[in-house]
């Protein structure tokens, strides 16, 4: 081990720490993105449901990347400077969630707004990859933390092409590419589904 490593449950501890707090940020900025209309009423309100059903999406995803983010790390052991600037790789795409939900929104969902919506969230999954090796790598012999890396990690490459496909459907049809951000949704939210045993088939 060098000496710009640390190990224990401290250390690990202090980045788990800081990125929380970061992730805190991140869904306060979406939700002051949420604008009272002017007018009052519920068709004021109505007409704003590009922008909640935005936040609401993205709220999940962030949400889903906090809970994977604390199970991930409940596997690591030390802390690289690999594990380190891949946590802050991912704190930066992730930063950027809150502008890519706000133009989807205050576009109404249009074919563009989607394509950089699924590029905005595509960031993420590819440095939250790279996080998944950094821990990988360091993770010691123990077979369940093998076996959640190994399903996790062919989650993400499945949750990317997924992406993809939403990006090229998003030019057929907006609401395609967002079906596609849902699926995924659906691959992470539940991280002990039967849908983890099938990435788990083959990995011993």
């Amino acid at each position: 081990m060098s000496m710009d490593e640390e190990t224990g449950p401290q250390g690990i501890a202090r980045v788990e720490a800081f990125s929380d707090g970061v992730i805190a940020i991140i869904i306060t900025i979406m939700v002051l993105e949420l604008k009272a209309p002017v007018e009052e009423g519920l068709g004021a309100l109505a007409a704003l449901w590009p922008t909640f059903l935005a936040y609401g999406l993205s709220y999940a995803y962030v949400a889903i990347y906090w809970v994977n983010h604390h199970r991930l790390f409940g596997h690591a052991r030390r802390v690289s400077n690999g594990l380190l600037w891949a946590n802050m790789a991912l704190l930066f795409t992730l930063s950027l969630v809150p502008f890519a939900t706000a133009y989807l929104g205050e576009h109404h969902f249009g074919r563009d707004a989607t394509v950089i919506y699924l590029s905005a969230m595509l960031l993420p999954a590819v440095s939250y990859g790279l996080l998944q090796s950094a821990v990988m790598r360091d993770e010691g012999d123990t077979a369940a933390a093998r076996r959640y890396l190994v399903a996790s990690r062919r989650k993400g490459h499945a949750a990317n092409a997924v992406y993809l496909l939403g990006m090229a459907l998003a030019f057929v049809s907006p609401w395609l590419g967002i079906a596609c951000a849902g699926l995924v949704a659906v691959f992470w939210c539940l991280p002990a589904s039967r849908l983890d045993h099938l990435f788990l088939k083959g990995s011993g």
